[in-house]
């Protein structure tokens, strides 16, 4: 587990496990039902260099040299394929609703963790029914060789399983987390 402060490296990698993105990100709490990070404004990514499977060749976020505005918190339980994004909006801070991030289960490396961003999110907003986000990108995957046809199936099927729950008011994270606020110095800019 790691100390609350920590700094360790959340890498993106794809299905032949080649790390396509990096960024440094801050552990808020790590224990055996949740690791909480944060991606701080200012946080810098990395490309490595590779032949990647988009249209362009590249990470959708290429070019990019930082995280922008506010900071970003992701709860994340072991062995789940998918992520709570938690984002703030402006100078104040408004939070406006939650972000389910599908991925991969994240998988501790020596230097952080890896997992692997899996393009379908719902969007759950404070004041209005969740709603799917990129669900149109998924066969496009399949198409540049990021996904196979039976993974697009599966994360498709996770997907339905976690808005049945969003449906039936089931939620496990705390709302608490709604206003939580980094420690001081954790922003980069």
């Amino acid at each position: 587990m790691w100390s609350h402060g920590q700094l360790v490296t959340r890498r993106e990698v794809l299905n032949d496990g080649r790390s396509w993105m990096q960024v440094p990100v801050r552990v808020v709490r790590d224990d055996d039902e949740l690791l909480a990070t944060y991606l701080a404004r200012g946080a810098p990514f990395t490309f490595p260099p590779g032949d990647w499977p988009t249209d362009g060749g590249l990470h959708p976020w290429h070019g990019k040299e930082a995280w922008e505005g506010n900071g970003v918190l992701m709860l994340q339980r072991p062995g789940e394929s998918y992520a709570i994004w938690i984002f703030w909006f402006g100078p104040e801070r408004e939070f406006r609703g939650w972000y389910v991030n599908f991925q991969e289960p994240f998988r501790r490396t020596p230097a952080g963790y890896d997992t692997q961003d899996l393009e379908l999110d719902v969007w759950v907003p404070l004041d209005a029914p969740w709603a799917w986000k990129d669900a149109e990108l998924l066969e496009q995957r399949v198409h540049e060789g990021r996904f196979a046809a039976e993974q697009v199936d599966a994360i498709r099927a996770e997907g339905d399983r976690v808005a049945a729950l969003l449906d039936a008011g089931n939620r496990w994270w705390d709302d608490a987390w709604a206003s939580w606020t980094p420690d001081e110095g954790w922003d980069a800019a």
